[in-house]
């Protein structure tokens, strides 16, 4: 659910500000919103304050850039220094972090050369055979492709510079290096000859240029030679300085990120000469934590709470507040965006279908006991307080939200390894293999006779631990029923959608979505109800059958929407196409039957295959079965996981939200303004 909010209007004496905003940060529960316009002066910050707080953003961009330099992990906590220090601490820090800082990124440019240029450096220099070092002669260094004609080039000199000119090569790694001497005066030409068959000059990057080769080689090699040891060297420097610089200045780069948070509380407050306003939201449950930071400034502050107006303001930000199963599913609705402020919050919904659509469509025991296990695991993780480090994707899962993660990965199971003994499926067919789980026809009929199937045995013989309920694999006579059954969520979704749209356009006094609303939930349920009564449109004679209550509902529903869309034609005109659209919106949920069944094919296969080779070859086929049947059940579950995924995911985002009005309007996240470095009582 989203949590309500109140308006708070603050206003007090300019003197009094900063202790007033700090104690606001103390609270850490006020949502600040802007003012704008009005007599009161608001934006940028002049005089004074403008001076204050360019100081308070420099010493804090030098303490960003000295961590950042450092690479420090944030330490445990630490005291904080007077503020009168707070500059000695940045800058005793930031002095000799630069200075290793520089000699790190020298070192290191230089052992990327020596990386890519090594090797031709040394080649080079071996043909250069002191030649680099005369006064008379200019070398001229290249680099030569598997596909490139020295021919050619050979030609080109020739050409240019006729019995002036040397050239030699040699073979580096799959490439050639190759030198033309000649003389200094002659340099530009030899170039040129380059040029025109399409070869440049080989140039050595940084301060190697311009070195003679034997020079640039013999430094290549001390770096190859030591360049490691003192790179490791550096790093232990850092980690000294880490050690030694860290914590203060973490702290005191929070007080300074403290300190212009105040400052931008004055620029977006309305300001005069002896006054400040400011102006925000606070949950209503956090009202007592704002009157008892504000209390005790008595008569020095003023402020009025009042219940926002949910109709007009489209400032109020949102806080989602659910019990404890639904709260971690807010990781899957970090997804989608935020619900508008005083609309409908679907993170229930979700929590309870979207692990259940995921169960259908898996529907294995030992796919849903892997996801079980991978639950756990991240549960594990995030017990021992450790994130997961995703760097392949250049992301880090904190463990908050692997806590997150590992509870809806866990119910996802739960519904997965559940709906695995309805259809009777263990890693695929395995489970029937192993005669755990087994069809019994007259038990199936008993089940689903009502729908009009028959089911068959086809002459085998069935028997096993546990009958199989719900028997998809059984596509010559479940396929139908498995259908509608998937068909059945669309059905509910999209009218409860609709029904949504209804109720919200009813509370907001907006008749247009409210007619839109009912014109669409009357006429997707007057198809449902055709669809229905027709049999999917083989008996179009019961238009007429008026004993048939899904006829009566089907043109109570028609007369619906042909009202809902006369009322709001003129800003839908287009609605019967919308409509249709709906329709195919339900049909849309038949994915979570061919998804399910596509993935239920596939396992069947792995399995069959598996324990073929296993009763043909032996002993030997008992252990390559199981190793192929493992393989290609992995192959497939990795193939096809994002799939299973996506598809409820999607069926919600779109399907059922689309009609609420959910993906038309957002409101801002909650974030109220909080410190970061201890409260004044703790730094004492």
């Amino acid at each position: 659910m989203i949590n309500p909010m109140q308006q708070v209007v603050i206003a007090t004496r300019k003197r009094d500000s900063e202790a007033v905003i700090a104690a606001l940060q103390d609270a850490g529960v006020l949502h600040l919103k802007p003012i704008t316009g009005g007599p009161l002066n608001t934006g940028t910050l002049a005089g004074q304050d403008a001076q204050s707080r360019r100081e308070d953003e420099r010493l804090l961009a030098r303490a960003e850039s000295t961590i950042a330099e450092l690479g420090a992990y944030r330490p445990a906590p630490a005291p904080l220094p007077p503020q009168g220090e707070w500059e000695r601490v940045v800058e005793g820090a930031a002095g000799p972090v630069s200075v290793l800082a520089r000699s790190r990124q020298e070192l290191q440019a230089d052992l990327d050369a020596e990386t890519s240029y090594g090797d031709a450096v040394r080649a080079l220099a071996r043909l250069a055979g002191g030649l680099d070092r005369s006064r008379r002669l200019a070398l001229v260094p290249f680099l030569l492709q598997p596909s490139d004609n020295l021919g050619e080039l050979d030609a080109a000199l020739r050409a240019a510079l006729p019995d002036r000119y040397a050239l030699a090569t040699e073979t580096v790694g799959q490439n050639r290096v190759g030198l033309i001497a000649t003389l200094k005066a002659d340099r530009d030409a030899a170039r040129a000859a380059l040029g025109r068959v399409r070869l440049g000059e080989l140039r050595l990057p940084g301060r190697f240029d311009g070195m003679p080769l034997s020079e640039a080689a013999a430094e290549m090699e001390r770096i190859r030679a030591g360049g490691a040891e003192r790179q490791r060297r550096l790093n232990e420097e850092r980690d000294r300085l880490a050690q030694t610089h860290g914590p203060a200045l973490f702290a005191v780069r929070d007080a300074l990120k403290d300190r212009v948070a105040i400052h931008d509380v004055r620029a977006v407050s309305a300001r005069g000469k002896y006054s400040l306003a400011m102006q925000g939201y606070v949950p209503a449950d956090r009202v007592p934590a704002l009157t008892a930071a504000l209390g005790r400034f008595g008569d020095a502050v003023s402020y009025e709470l009042q219940p926002v107006d949910e109709h007009h303001d489209a400032a109020v930000p949102v806080q989602l507040k659910n019990n404890s199963y639904v709260r971690p599913f807010q990781v899957v609705m970090g997804l989608m965006s935020l619900p508008k402020y005083g609309t409908f919050d679907p993170t229930w919904v979700v929590a309870v279908f979207f692990p259940l659509f995921f169960g259908i469509i898996i529907a294995d025991v030992g796919y849903g006991l892997l996801f079980l296990l991978f639950g756990l695991w991240l549960g594990g993780k995030a017990r021992r307080n450790e994130g997961w480090d995703l760097s392949f994707f250049g992301a880090y899962v904190p463990p908050a939200t692997l806590r997150d993660l590992s509870f809806v990965t866990n119910v996802m199971a739960g519904w997965s390894i559940l709906w695995g003994f309805l259809t009777g499926e263990l890693f695929g067919t395995l489970g029937e293999h192993l005669h755990l789980f087994y069809v019994d026809p007259n038990l199936v009929n008993n089940l689903w006779g009502w729908t009009g199937i028959r089911a068959e045995s086809h002459g085998e013989a069935h028997y096993g631990l546990i009958p199989t309920l719900f028997p998809r694999l059984e596509t010559d006579y479940f396929s139908n029923v498995a259908l509608v059954f998937a068909l059945l969520f669309g059905i509910l979704q999209v009218l409860w959608g609709w029904g949504i749209r209804i109720q919200q356009g009813v509370k907001h006094r907006d008749s247009t979505h409210t007619w839109e609303g009912l014109a669409l939930f009357g006429g997707v349920l007057a198809l449902i109800c055709m669809a229905f009564a027709t049999r999917a449109g083989q008996d179009f004679g019961q238009f007429t059958n008026f004993a048939n209550p899904l006829i009566l509902v089907m043109y109570l529903g028609f007369a619906l929407f042909l009202i809902g869309w006369i009322r709001v034609i003129r800003h839908f005109p287009l609605l019967p196409i919308e409509l249709l659209s709906q329709g195919g919106a339900v049909v849309s949920y038949a994915r979570i039957f061919a998804v399910g069944l596509v993935s239920a094919i596939l396992a069947k296969l792995c399995s069959d295959l598996g324990w073929s080779l296993a009763e043909r070859i032996g002993f030997l086929g008992i252990i390559l079965g199981i190793v192929v049947g493992a393989l290609l059940h992995f192959f497939v579950l990795a193939l096809t996981l994002i799939g299973h995924i996506v598809q409820p995911l999607r069926l919600h985002m779109v399907e059922f939200l689309n009609p609420t009005g959910f993906n038309a309007e957002t409101s801002p996240a909650y974030n109220p303004l909080r410190r970061l470095s201890p409260t004044s009582g703790q730094a004492k």
